[in-house]
């Protein structure tokens, strides 16, 4: 399956002008063959735009969204804020090409005060979600700095990663470094798509780029608004694993409560 990522400043605050340019982005991305394209994190709002996040996630921000893809016929990773029975989150939703959402994930680690002060946490790990052949999880930014995060996925069988994102300077090496390791460890795809520019307080450090499972990166961008383009094959996924066999050699028992709690004899 070809997927896209949509590296973008985005218009912070601005729903419609983010929607436009979603239309766009899938008009471009579906073109070139893409079947799925991914987001930035809170692509939709934008990310530090204050309270006016709250405000913008109580009201209906999927079903445009959801119109273009099936306008479309692409599927969307999609970053945006929820409201929940109180509480605010930042998620990411699969909206499939007829329109619709197939699943979603709420950020589970939230990064520093500005994410604490408008989200609550999500308590779940990443969902997979089957589509087109391809088992695939959605991350959110520093989910994806966790390595069991990763490794969960992996191990729920999934051949592709998707992770909207908005790293901001000075963490330029997570992009760069981190994310390769991370495919590498779990033999998987990991499509890591950020914003660039500046928004609010932030400015953000770009370097969005989509890896195979034995670490090459397959498209990446420095700066600007680009799509990133590449083909994720499940059975690459397989005989990656095969040779390098981090997960079947795994000894989970030794991760466990009981084990960690386990003293040495001789001490």
């Amino acid at each position: 399956m070809k997927i896209s990522g949509l590296q973008t400043a985005g218009t912070p605050g601005d729903v419609a002008a983010n929607l436009r340019e979603l239309d766009a982005a899938c008009r471009r991305a579906r073109a070139e063959g893409a079947e799925l394209l991914i987001t930035t994190e809170l692509f939709i709002t934008g990310y530090d735009i204050g309270d006016a996040v709250r405000d913008l996630a109580r009201t209906d921000l999927l079903s445009p969204a959801q119109e273009i893809a099936a306008a479309h016929g692409i599927a969307l990773v999609l970053g945006a804020p929820e409201h929940d029975d109180g509480a605010c989150y930042n998620s990411a939703f699969f909206i499939d090409p007829a329109g619709a959402i197939l699943g979603r994930h709420r950020k589970t680690h939230l990064f520093g005060d500005l994410d604490r002060r408008y989200f609550t946490p999500g308590d779940r790990t990443a969902p997979v979600i089957t589509y087109a052949g391809v088992r695939i999880a959605m991350l959110i930014c520093y989910d994806v700095e966790f390595p069991e995060n990763v490794r969960a996925a992996a191990l729920a069988g999934a051949d592709l990663v998707a992770v909207p994102t908005a790293q901001m300077q000075p963490y330029e090496f997570i992009a760069e470094h981190l994310l390769r390791v991370r495919a590498w460890e779990n033999q998987i795809y990991i499509a890591y798509v950020n914003h660039d520019g500046d928004e609010g307080s932030l400015r953000y450090v770009g370097r969005s780029s989509i890896v195979s499972p034995s670490a090459t990166v397959l498209d990446s961008v420095e700066h600007g608004n680009r799509l990133l383009f590449a083909t994720v094959e499940p059975h690459t996924v397989r005989t990656a694993r095969k040779a390098n066999p981090y997960l079947a050699d795994l000894r989970p028992d030794l991760f466990t409560p009981s084990a960690r709690a386990t003293k040495d004899p001789s001490c």
